[in-house]
């Protein structure tokens, strides 16, 4: 027993003794824990004061820096004040001394002004003076007169009106008549130069139509074709068309003859489909006819269309458009009558405008004037009458139907523009090469004019332009010289102006030049 509380005794003490060398060791252990987190914690805290030096460093320049930057820009900016300060100052002064300058020659002014105003009144004073002295003298002397003369001055007023009167009617018949005879030679003076500029501003073509077309086929085989079995094809044209068909022994051609434009078109445009279909036959003859008549009259209105267009021309009737467009197809006295229309609407539109008229009411007046000539049916009535009708009923200005009803003198004229459509109508009629029996006659003197310069020496070659209106002469360098060149231009017009007949005016252009010529080898 006492062995077991020995034992257990024993045991207890070691385990006391087991347990106090085990705290002993933990706490040495622990110390050198302890020493090892302290040179660690001392490692870091030095290692966080460099870096925190460092840190300081680049914020303390940074810093400096930013610091650096802020002044210069605000030193800029300090700059840039101190010249706008300066620039104020500057434009201060400038305007101080210019108003000091404007004062200056305000003071200077305002004593100029205050001796003139002094001299003024001086004078005025002075001029009252001589005045009421004046007036005095005059009194005197009209007493004086009324005495001498038996008259008083109201009587003598009287009398000497009277005379002055009479004179002053002289003058003024006389001042009148000179007036009147000098408006009348100005008067055909600018007539005749309204007309020639308004000729000389109008370029013109000529077209003059016959009462004949040729219809060209490609071999005389066809001509067999066309005039059919027993002559069946040609009489089916001839009696759907109206016109005559003349098959003779000119070579691959074909005659067509009719006084009306329209129907020769019609038969022209017939054979030539009829022709390259190859089917002729009299049912094929009707039918190809009465389409290219429906072909013929869409075109009359296209043609009406497009020239109202051309011309500037609005508002205006269909049916007149379509009358327009027939003129294309009539002629008068060898001139196409659509292009007489035109030229006529020019020129009344350019000779409005010179004497101070509506020129796109004159222009109307002048294309409508031979409406008249392309009428549906043959009428007895004058064609100016019958235009002026139509014009009437489909609603034109009273100005244009009377420009189209007088401009052959049927009926008087009321519109301003109704002489201008008939002098206009005139002159395209006249025009050298516009109608057939001038055309001769306009040749011949283009000719002459030529002649008259080859006549001269040194002439090499001589044109005749512009209507006959200018005449070029080109000479030889080597026999005519610049001065020689002057003279004979002059001696060129005077012969022309004595031996030549011819209107208007010509204008003798003289060219001389000379060339050198040389060849590189």
């Amino acid at each position: 027993m006492d062995n077991i509380i020995f034992l257990i005794i024993a045991a207890v003490v070691g385990l006391v003794i087991g347990f106090i060398i085990a705290k002993v060791l933990e706490r040495s252990r622990a110390s050198e824990i302890i020493k090892s987190a302290k040179k660690t914690s001392q490692s870091i805290i030095r290692e966080a004061k460099s870096e925190g030096e460092a840190i300081k460093k680049d914020k303390i320049l940074q810093a400096k820096e930013k610091f650096i930057e802020l002044k210069s820009e605000h030193e800029k900016v300090i700059l840039s004040r101190d010249k706008k300060m300066a620039e104020a100052e500057k434009r201060t002064r400038d305007k101080e001394s210019q108003i000091s300058n404007e004062l200056s020659k305000s003071k200077k002014l305002n004593t100029e002004l205050e001796q003139k105003t002094k001299d003024y009144n001086h004078r005025n004073e002075y001029l009252e003076k001589k005045q009421s002295e004046l007036t005095k003298l005059h009194k005197s002397q009209v007493q004086q007169l009324e005495v001498i003369s038996g008259l008083s001055a109201e009587e003598a007023k009287e009398q000497l009106v009277e005379s002055l009167k009479e004179q002053a009617k002289t003058d003024s018949m006389a001042l009148i008549q000179g007036t009147i005879e000098e408006a009348k030679l100005t008067a055909q003076q600018e007539a005749k130069k309204v007309i020639i500029n308004t000729i000389q501003r109008i370029g013109t073509e000529e077209a003059v139509e016959n009462c004949v077309s040729v219809f060209n086929i490609e071999s005389d085989d066809v001509k067999g074709r066309i005039i059919g079995r027993e002559g069946r094809n040609i009489r089916a044209i001839e009696a759907a068309t109206g016109v005559e068909i003349i098959v003779d022994d000119t070579p691959e051609a074909i005659i067509l003859s009719c006084f009306d434009s329209v129907r020769r078109e019609v038969a022209r445009l017939s054979l030539h489909k009829l022709v390259t279909d190859g089917r002729i036959h009299p049912a094929r003859i009707e039918e190809i006819v009465k389409k290219t008549r429906k072909q013929i009259d869409e075109e009359i209105i296209e043609v009406g269309k497009r020239t109202v267009i051309d011309l500037g021309i609005h508002g205006l009737h269909p049916e007149l458009i379509k009358t327009v467009g027939r003129m294309k197809y009539r002629s008068s006295y060898g001139q196409n009558l659509l292009q007489h229309s035109r030229e006529v609407a020019k020129l009344c539109g350019v000779m409005a405008s010179e004497l101070g008229l509506n020129p796109k009411l004159a222009k109307r007046a002048g294309l409508l004037h031979d409406i008249g000539k392309v009428p549906d049916t043959e009428t007895e009535v004058p064609h100016a009458i019958l235009g002026m009708q139509w014009a009437e009923k489909y609603g034109e200005k009273p100005d244009v139907c009377n420009a189209i009803g007088a401009h052959h003198d049927e009926i008087e004229m009321t519109a301003l523009i109704s002489p201008i459509v008939q002098v206009c109508d005139a002159i395209s009629g006249a025009r050298p090469g516009a109608r057939r029996q001038v055309l001769d006659s306009y040749i011949q003197r283009l000719k002459d004019l030529e002649d008259i310069a080859f006549g001269f020496n040194g002439v090499k070659k001589a044109y005749a332009i512009q209507a006959g209106r200018e005449l070029r002469v080109i000479v030889e360098s080597e026999k005519v010289n610049d001065e020689r060149a002057a003279s004979l231009s002059f001696e060129i017009s005077q012969k022309i102006q004595t031996d030549m007949t011819y209107p208007g005016q010509v204008k003798i252009t003289v060219i001389r030049e000379t060339r050198a010529v040389n060849i590189a080898k």
